[in-house]
């Protein structure tokens, strides 16, 4: 197969406050969009020409790839008007596409190396992998190599083999959408009429981003692989332990401290006595004042945590603006996420241009809202909407 079609249209409803301004493909992951890393492994894996499937605020995936050329990619643009599965989104690039061709997710981290396995296959077949927690995925049933049926977030215990969502097609695969909104669910009826559906298994990496804490285990997963760079000033004294990329005018005061592996964007000011500890992405402008730890986290551009504070197994978005010994620390915590309850380890997610006065302590799991402002000396747990107003 020499194309590929890039499923990018979906808005992310459970990975809200973070996809509130911005579809879930451009979320940035050390200080790139996922799907910066989709094209690159495909452009690595010799596919050059791309059908790309936008919707949700489409324009921001236009502005970033464009035609492709920067990356090595010829890209084809297609609409999906509204989101209504992925199905449905396919079916929006059936005109564009070749005899066969390549589907995956925009939204998923995976290797070249898988790519490149998969993309011999013959169509029709489902890549699948074995993972811990399958009530996320839909399941699949596979005799002899070939797949039987994908059933959505089975509750069977001892089925671990899921659809990533990737597959190689071919047009056939057209016939059969009708009425059906999702991929699974014309696979399914093909098989049902007699279609052989084949499926490959992989051990690559392969990781999907579905709530709002994904992004830590993308950040960790794409960490392990950068390379050293040092784009900046670092005063003396300043110990830098790892794999630490450092990015352009970023100025690392004196006595901080900084393991990798770890990604500190362009025109930050970091210190004096900072520690930056592993698995932590910062983007531009970023300014971190004295005596702050940051561990296994993610921050976007443009945010200022004053000194003395604490920041662990968090994400923290573009624009926010946070007080003095500010504290989210790592714990267990039952989160809902559009009705459904989930029990996670982490530490506090907070929106695009919150504002927190000094002293706040955010509970293990809390999840702010965008464009939220927290007073001085309160401590925020569970879920607050945007534009909260904490007094």
């Amino acid at each position: 197969m020499k194309q590929a079609v890039i499923l990018a249209a979906g808005e992310g409803q459970r990975l809200r406050p973070f996809t509130l301004n911005r579809p879930k493909v451009m979320l940035a992951i050390a200080g790139r969009p996922i799907i910066g890393y989709v094209v690159e492994a495909l452009a690595k894996s010799g596919i050059r020409r791309i059908v790309l499937v936008v919707g949700y605020h489409k324009e921001q995936v236009f502005d970033y790839l464009g035609s492709g050329e920067q990356f090595g990619v010829e890209i084809t643009y297609v609409t999906q008007e509204k989101q209504l599965g992925t199905a449905h989104a396919l079916a929006q690039a059936a005109s564009a596409v070749d005899e066969e061709f390549f589907v995956l997710p925009g939204d998923n981290l995976i290797d070249a190396g898988t790519i490149s396995e998969f993309i011999k296959s013959k169509p029709e077949t489902v890549l699948v992998k074995r993972v811990d927690n399958p009530q996320r995925y839909g399941v699949v049933t596979v005799e002899g190599g070939t797949v039987r049926v994908i059933r959505e977030k089975p509750r069977e215990e001892g089925m671990n083999l899921i659809n990533t969502g990737i597959y190689a097609l071919n047009k056939e695969f057209f016939r059969f959408i009708k009425t059906a909104l999702d991929i699974p669910d014309v696979l399914n009826r093909m098989i049902e009429q007699g279609h052989v559906i084949k499926a490959m298994e992989t051990g690559g990496t392969w990781l999907d981003v579905i709530y709002s804490w994904d992004i830590l285990s993308l950040n960790s997963a794409i960490l392990k692989g950068i390379q050293p760079v040092m784009g900046g000033i670092v005063e003396a004294n300043v110990a830098v332990k790892g794999r630490v990329a450092i990015g352009k005018d970023t100025v690392i005061r004196s006595n901080s401290y900084i393991v990798g592996p770890a990604v500190i964007g362009a025109n930050c000011e970091i210190g004096p006595n900072v520690c930056i500890l592993p698995t932590t992405s910062i983007g531009d402008n970023v300014v971190i004042e004295p005596f702050t730890e940051v561990k296994n986290s993610v921050l976007g551009d443009d945010v200022h945590i004053s000194s003395g504070g604490t920041v662990e197994d968090s994400v923290i978005d573009r624009s926010c603006s946070i007080g003095g010994h500010f504290v989210a620390c790592r714990g267990e915590a039952e989160v809902n996420v559009n009705g459904e309850l989930l029990q996670v380890t982490l530490g506090a997610m907070l929106g695009e241009g919150c504002k927190l006065g000094s002293n706040v302590i955010a509970q293990p799991g809390v999840i702010v809202g965008a464009y939220s402002q927290v007073r001085s000396l309160k401590t925020i747990s569970g879920r607050l909407p945007d534009r909260s107003l904490v007094v």
